[in-house]
Formats: structure tokens, C-alpha cells, sequence
């Protein structure tokens, strides 16, 4: 995404063709879809995801390419730090220690939906959409977890976003 749509924040793709078809240049999220599934088909890898602040966007873009279900085995959407604990497998007590926008958590998140949904590569994304800071944390900022294999081959990405929450909900899926 060039830089300039960071710093406006605008994000509003428009619609090329017929139906819900969209043209992967006119939606940087749907590009960057159609290039993990694509890669992820070429090295025999299957992916899951876990969200919050996206609340399934990310899960959604991955089905919008043809051919997603080759790798793509699913997501939860764990809006709810009882469902990031008790389903996704994040301990309690780093949620009660520095709450649910954490990179450590969004670590968590994707070692725990790859886990569960036996998955090569786990994505999670967690953070602040808005309209006010959360937990002490800035609106835009967000969390990136990915792991990959065993469980040492994980991290996490910071990122500070601006927009409307709209906007930084759908730059996070990007």
C-alpha cells in the first residue's frame, strides 16, 4: 500500500466488474490474499487464522480468492479475552497481567489456532480499532502473531495505524 494511504487513511477500494468480484489492484487486501494463498499452495503449507479487532476480515479476504480452500483450514474470531483464553489457549495470566492488546498474546493466538485447527501457519491479529484507547493502548495500535511449525518459530509484529476504525480494522487484514 503506497504510504500516502497510511497517512490519509483512506482505504475505499473500488469496485471493478460484475457481483462481489473485485480486482485484486483495486483491493490491496485481496491482492495480499490471493499472494499468501498462492504461496502457501506452492510450498504445500496450510494456514488458520485468529482475530479480534478484525473480526473475521482477514478470514473473509482468504475465502474471497478461488482456490483458499487448498490451504486455508479455517479462524476463530476471539473478540472476547474468555475466548482467546479458553479456546484459542492464551494463559489467563498474561491476559490478567497486560490485558488482550499484548504481543505476547497475539503470539498465543496463532500458536493456538494452528494447534487447533492443525494447521502449518497460525496468523492472529490483535489491538485497538477505536474510538477510544483500550487497556491503556492507543487506538491503531495492533498486534501480529505468526507461527510457523514448532513452537519457537513464532513472533509478533507492532503496528500503529491511523484511520477511523473502519479504516484501521481493514488496513490490519492487509
Amino acid at each position: 500500500m503506497p504510504d500516502d494511504d497510511l497517512a490519509t487513511g483512506d482505504l475505499m477500494a473500488a469496485d471493478v466488474g460484475h457481483g462481489d468480484q473485485r480486482h485484486p489492484a483495486a483491493d490491496p487486501a485481496l491482492a495480499a490474499a490471493r499472494a499468501l494463498v498462492e504461496g502457501l499452495v506452492r510450498v504445500g503449507w496450510t494456514l488458520a487464522v485468529a482475530e479480534s479487532l478484525t473480526g473475521g476480515l482477514v478470514a473473509a479476504q482468504i475465502v474471497a480468492v478461488p482456490g483458499a480452500s487448498a490451504v486455508f483450514r479455517g479462524g476463530v474470531v476471539s473478540y472476547a479475552s474468555e475466548v482467546k483464553r479458553d479456546v484459542l489457549g492464551v494463559s489467563g495470566d498474561l491476559l490478567a497481567l497486560r490485558g488482550a492488546v499484548d504481543p505476547d498474546v497475539a503470539v498465543q493466538m496463532a500458536q493456538g489456532v494452528r494447534r487447533l485447527l492443525k494447521a502449518d501457519v497460525g496468523v492472529a491479529v490483535t489491538g485497538v480499532a477505536g474510538p477510544a484507547e483500550q487497556e491503556g493502548h492507543p487506538v491503531g495500535q495492533v498486534f501480529v502473531g505468526i507461527s510457523v511449525g514448532e513452537e519457537p518459530a513464532a513472533r509478533s509484529h507492532e503496528l500503529q495505524l491511523f484511520g477511523s476504525r473502519d479504516q484501521i480494522r481493514r488496513i490490519a487484514c492487509e
